[in-house]
């Protein structure tokens, strides 16, 4: 179980809260579940610290103990070999190194859970640091994350709806000259239509002209020059003398 709550420690510690908010579809309840993790391993990790302590002095007793039987059947050894009894020394000698061994492994226990402890102690320390931090910057973090969010939306919404200036402008050039060329083409077919008017006055006066010339008659040219102008009298042509 050591080994466990450490790797989930770690994993807390590792995790990055701005990635963890930018990632989630709802960073609220992302960054909540996130502090409820958090403090259910902060308190799995205080029960396992003061459990493993626990451990480390039984491990210490042990390993007092085995030392102490140790040097309690070393000393029994030598009573008997300076009594000259050997068989018994030479069992006292076994059981000495027997401890002395027990002592060794209780000793290599004894490092790799201080080590486990120290360990977890300081990653405890370092979580419960990341959770008070995070907890007393929950507010922020999440009018900060909201502000990211609103602000991502009107980007993607102006990056939808936007209209290229210079695409506007080239569209509305084409458009003005469409209309220029239009009313150009409306003015030239009203100047047409203005000359070709006067082209037919001219037509019906040469037809006059000639029909009157058919009938005899001075053509309406002339006699629209010899017409008096306005207000001046006409001029009275002489009477025509009469032959005898």
């Amino acid at each position: 179980m050591g080994m466990g709550i450490l790797d989930r420690l770690s994993t807390l510690l590792r995790a990055n809260i701005n990635d963890l908010l930018d990632k989630a579809e709802d960073p609220e309840k992302a960054l909540n579940l996130y502090l409820r993790d958090t403090e259910t391993s902060i308190r799995q990790a205080r029960e396992q610290v003061a459990s493993m302590i626990a451990q480390e002095k039984e491990i210490e007793a042990d390993l007092g103990n085995a030392l102490k039987m140790s040097e309690e059947w070393r000393s029994k050894a030598q009573r008997a070999a300076k009594a000259g009894k050997d068989d018994l020394a030479r069992e006292a000698l076994k059981r000495k190194n027997d401890n002395a061994e027990n002592a060794a492994v209780y000793q290599q226990q004894l490092s790799a859970q201080e080590q486990t402890v120290s360990k977890l102690k300081q990653q405890l320390q370092a979580l419960e640091s990341k959770y008070q931090s995070t907890m007393s910057r929950r507010d922020t973090l999440m009018a900060r994350q909201r502000r990211a969010r609103a602000q991502e939306t009107v980007a993607r919404s102006v990056q939808e709806f936007s209209i290229d200036p210079t695409a506007d402008a080239e569209r509305w050039e084409r458009q003005i000259r469409s209309t220029e060329a239009r009313a150009a083409a409306l003015n030239e077919m009203n100047d047409d239509t203005f000359d070709a008017q006067f082209r037919e006055l001219d037509t019906d006066v040469d037809i006059e002209n000639e029909l009157a010339m058919l009938k005899g008659q001075a053509p309406a040219a002339i006699s629209a020059a010899t017409e008096p102008a306005a207000g001046e009298t006409p001029a009275i042509a002489p009477a025509a003398s009469k032959e005898i």
